[in-house]
């Protein structure tokens, strides 16, 4: 009996031995295949974590830059397999820049809109005022800084106008049908260098009245880059090119030109595509030709820089379609006029206006005042005193430096394209006009 129970028991305890055993092997077996999952698990971790790291340090800002046009490349993923989510991420992202974006811009121009308005709006009541003024004056020296004064103005208009237009608005106003050299002469009176610009001799095309204050001001800013780009001893030339199809405005400046980047950042804000976004203009702000731009791609004419100037700067080519352009009859000679041979011809006498009287010692002319029509003129004056009312009046002496008959030439020059232009401006017409 001792044996029998010895014998179960050896037994007993084997098969629990061995169910031990096989317990012991099996849990091994399953705590090696846990710690294997879980340093994958760990490893996956840090591979995800590296991954959102790049994303945010590195891939969102590219992008950023990149949505703001600045030729910045976008990274790509360091493990593929852990950016599955992040295209998406991406997507989302561009998609918010974009809206804030477009509604900082919307804001940001409807802002400098209403800001230029209120500009254009004073400018143009102290143009009335300098107006005024110059009717009720009678001194040479007042009325020489009055012209300073109205001068500048029409700089200060011309830069509130660009900047209304560059933001969506229409340039304000309306005016008649204009020569085309009418259109370069108000063009030059609205900068600062204006003695320096050589306008071409009178032609008998004109713009359509919808198109000339867009062409004036975007010559003006033409006229205005060549000359501040320029040395201040050196002349923009115009001139006027018949084609095929249209007119062409050639602008040629002595400057210094322009580098490949500067033509090609030109090239894209003349087609009327490239300022758009007016946050990317620059610190301060490049108007110009993204101004010139806007104004060539909703009236329909052409505008180039990307030609090399004879004189060493640049060529600025405004192309002209025919559709924007029209005929002005010239004036008539007599049917009697004979044209006298150049040896017969009568020299020009080196003398100014007979309303000038002098000059100030700055070299502006002294000028009388006229008569105005309701108070009388020569004609109606009685017999007995035409000798004395036919009198010629007193000239100034020849003797007068070039510099300072240049500075009158230039300002009369000025004067009347400013008076040419104002005098078939009818009120500025409604936002959003239909013929604009």
């Amino acid at each position: 009996m001792d044996q029998q129970r010895l014998a179960v028991a050896f037994w007993f305890l084997l098969a629990i031995v061995l169910i031990a055993v096989f317990l012991l092997v099996r849990q091994r077996r399953v705590t090696r295949a846990l710690l294997v999952r879980a340093e994958h698990a760990e490893a996956w971790a840090r591979i995800r974590a590296e991954e959102e790291k790049h994303l945010v340090d590195a891939r969102l800002p590219a992008l950023a830059e990149t949505l703001n046009h600045r030729p910045v490349e976008v990274p790509g993923p360091r493990h593929p397999q852990a950016a599955e989510g992040d295209e998406r991420v991406l997507a989302l992202f561009a998609d918010s820049v974009r809206n804030a974006t477009a509604r900082g811009e919307q804001s940001a121009r409807a802002t400098l809109k209403s800001m230029m308005r209120a500009v254009q709006s004073l400018s143009n009541e102290q143009q009335v005022a300098i107006s005024a003024m110059q009717d009720r004056h009678d001194d040479p020296d007042v009325l020489a800084g009055l012209m300073r004064i109205d001068h500048m103005n029409s700089q200060l208009n011309r830069r509130a106008q660009a900047t209304a237009v560059l933001c969506g608005s229409w340039p304000g106003q309306q005016r008649s049908a204009s020569a085309l050299t009418d259109v370069v002469r108000g063009a030059t009176s609205r900068i600062r260098d204006y003695l320096r610009i050589n306008v071409p001799a009178e032609s008998d095309v004109a713009v359509i009245s919808r198109a000339v204050e867009p062409v004036v001001l975007a010559v003006a800013e033409l006229l205005d880059n060549g000359a501040r780009h320029s040395p201040p001893t050196t002349s923009v030339e115009v001139n006027f090119q018949q084609a095929h199809n249209g007119m062409v405005v050639m602008i040629d400046d002595g400057g210094v030109g322009m580098t490949v980047e500067e033509l090609q950042r030109a090239a894209r804000l003349l087609t009327g595509d490239g300022g758009s976004d007016i946050n990317r203009l620059g610190d301060p702000p490049q108007v110009g030709f993204a101004v010139i731009g806007v104004l060539a791609k909703r009236y329909g004419f052409r505008v180039s820089v990307d030609t090399r100037s004879p004189y060493g700067g640049v060529r600025a080519v405004v192309f002209l379609p025919t559709e924007l352009l029209t005929r002005v009859s010239k004036p008539a000679m007599p049917d009697n006029a004979v044209a006298l041979p150049p040896e017969q011809r009568p020299r020009p006498v080196p003398a100014v206006d007979d309303s000038v009287m002098g000059r100030t010692p700055g070299g502006l002319p002294r000028r009388r005042r006229t008569q105005n029509a309701d108070q009388g003129t020569p004609s109606s004056v009685p017999a007995g005193t035409a000798d004395t009312a036919t009198a010629p009046m007193e000239r100034v002496p020849v003797e007068e430096s070039s510099g300072q008959l240049r500075i009158a030439a230039g300002l009369a020059a000025w004067k009347r394209g400013t008076d040419s232009g104002r005098a078939t401006t009818p009120p500025p017409v409604a936002e959003g006009n239909t013929q604009a």
